[in-house]
């Protein structure tokens, strides 16, 4: 898809390609606010099978099934079998795992280093554990890669939520505790995995040390305050240039969640009757997946944040669902009330639509039937405010299969009790995942570019040029392979690395866009339909050729193609 999802990969292939693992790039200038090991993980699938948006997903599908598998074993070791099933399932079946892995962003692989980090923490300090050196190391390890994946907070939100753990079962200072855990050496993990990178990317994009606080355009300050000062702590702040990004209300941040956990979440108050008491190995556990939630959430509580923050803290959740739904009780029964009630509201309003979207024409892809809201697109559901009852009408297939799903999970929570109930919840969760994927693929053209990027690479060789914003069309870069230069689009992600010392000069402005476009040399632009009308106030409309439209987006050449 346009926006991150391609440019994670198309940084990833120029990293294979150049040999350059240190510094990414997009479109020849550093882009240097994110971590690496996606990219790397990412290029090492792009070599094993090839550049395509298929390897591209790989790395990410094989941490949505370590993570499952991970959350399992914890509940297994803590709370025993049955425990540990339903926090798997849980965790596998919850909604916000499978929306927030449909982009390529490190989240879940960050969430299943956070998971292990935690489990290992655990298993350290159990004094019934064989070898509890061992489990020091792999958190350490998981400390070390969680930096690569996402820096700092990879190693702030474990290392918090195990301090308050020990300080809230009065470990803190108790020596015995730290010989189990080695710090020192663990530190050294740490270090030895993350640091060279760290120093590598410091050392190629000079200055070196410069701390200022003062964030604002058209300075450049190197690697290390870019990534550290300004990603980490300016954005914390909401202190942060550029200001490409928009956080969600804080009401609106905690309730997200019933959301994100949901089947799950109906049994949550379930959580609340739990013995949170450090006694046993599941007492220790759900505490410390109490302190692990907790931080987590009141730390984005102060910060700017996005839907998917707080990820990280759903294993512990579905820990504690999974360990609720394995106890039972009345709270257990009525929520699969509860949830029963909702499934068959659910499939009431989703037929509901298909039935008031019934007599509208689809001509064309559903773009022509959405209302966009350019302004919401900095959050990651943004687009969902384009929806429209004539856009329905495009996904009449996704609400019919979204409406059995409903209905399906309405029949087992009326009927089932206990396991079969969970079973039926799950298998309703799975339906749902192909509506939405059936869905999305209805919103590809929107979403996405494919048909002008094959447009373009049956067409005459020619200079590219992008309207705006590289993000906008990003899988056009991904799809053919190619730079491009940037109209009117020095800004947001791209703005700061643009400033480095050697960075190719790839931004025009209109007036150089109309000295080129009327030129004897071929160019194509690719531009959103809307933007379109402002060329021909700047050149004469027999000159703007329309080689391919898709999604309202349109592909347009200088030249007539033969």
């Amino acid at each position: 898809m346009d926006d991150v999802d391609a440019v994670q990969a198309q940084i990833a292939r120029n990293m294979l390609e150049s040999g350059d693992f240190v510094t990414a790039r997009l479109d020849g200038i550093p882009y240097l606010e994110k971590a690496p090991l996606i990219y790397w993980l990412i290029a090492g699938s792009f070599k094993v099978f090839g550049a395509t948006d298929w390897a591209a997903r790989i790395p990410m599908v094989l941490a949505a099934i370590a993570l499952a598998w991970l959350t399992t074993a914890f509940g297994m070791w803590a709370f025993g079998r049955r425990a540990g099933f339903y926090a798997g399932l849980c965790i596998a079946t919850c909604f916000g795992l499978f929306l927030f892995t449909r982009i390529l962003i490190p989240d879940v692989m960050l969430t299943t280093c956070i998971a292990l980090s935690m489990w290992a923490f655990l298993r350290a300090l159990d004094e019934t554990e064989k070898h509890p050196r061992w489990w020091a190391f792999l958190l350490a390890a998981s400390l070390g890669i969680s930096l690569l994946f996402k820096s700092l907070i990879g190693v702030l939100f474990p290392v918090a939520a195990a301090l308050i753990y020990l300080g809230v079962t009065r470990q803190l200072f108790d020596a015995k505790v730290w010989k189990r855990l080695h710090p020192i050496t663990g530190l050294l993990v740490v270090l030895l995995i993350a640091a060279p990178w760290h120093v590598l990317a410091t050392l190629r994009n000079p200055p070196y040390f410069d701390f200022t606080m003062r964030s604002a355009p058209g300075e450049y300050h190197g690697f290390l305050w870019f990534y550290f000062i300004n990603e980490q702590l300016l954005r914390f702040l909401n202190m942060r240039y550029p200001r490409d990004y928009d956080t969600v209300p804080r009401l609106y941040f905690w309730g997200f969640h019933l959301l994100w956990l949901f089947p799950w979440s109906v049994y949550l108050p379930a959580v609340l009757k739990l013995n949170y008491k450090p006694l046993d190995r599941a007492g220790k556990a759900r505490l410390l997946a109490l302190c692990w939630t907790g931080f987590i959430l009141v730390f984005f509580t102060f910060s700017t944040t996005q839907e998917y923050y707080s990820m990280p803290c759903y294993p512990a959740l579905a820990l504690l669902l999974g360990s609720a739904l394995a106890a039972g009780g009345n709270l257990i029964r009525y929520g699969t009330r509860v949830l029963c009630g909702i499934f068959i509201l659910a499939a009431g309003a989703v037929l509901t639509l298909y039935f008031l979207a019934w007599n509208f024409p689809t001509p064309g892809d559903i773009s022509s039937a959405l209302s966009p809201h350019p302004g919401a697109y900095t959050l990651s559901l943004g687009h969902m405010e384009d929806l429209t009852i004539a856009s329905f009408a495009y996904l009449r297939l996704p609400l019919l299969v979204a409406a059995f799903a409903f209905l399906v999970g309405a029949a087992g929570t009326f009927r089932g009790r206990g396991q079969r109930a969970f079973l039926a919840i799950a298998l309703m969760a799975i339906l749902f995942f192909q509506a939405a994927r059936i869905a999305m693929a209805a919103f590809d053209p929107f979403l996405s570019s494919p048909p002008l990027a094959e447009a373009l690479l049956r067409s005459p060789t020619g200079e590219l040029i992008v309207d705006h914003h590289y993000y906008w069309f990003s899988s056009v870069f991904f799809y053919t392979n190619r730079d491009a230069l940037l109209l009117n689009g020095r800004f947001n992600n791209l703005v700061y690395g643009s400033y480095a010392p050697g960075a190719p000069d790839v931004f025009i402005d209109d007036a150089q866009w109309r000295t080129l476009w009327l030129q004897p040399d071929r160019y194509y632009l690719v531009i959103r339909q809307e933007s379109a009308e402002r060329l021909r106030k700047l050149v004469e409309p027999k000159v703007l050729i329309v080689v391919a439209q898709s999604g309202g987006k349109l592909l347009l050449t200088n030249h007539p193609v033969i």
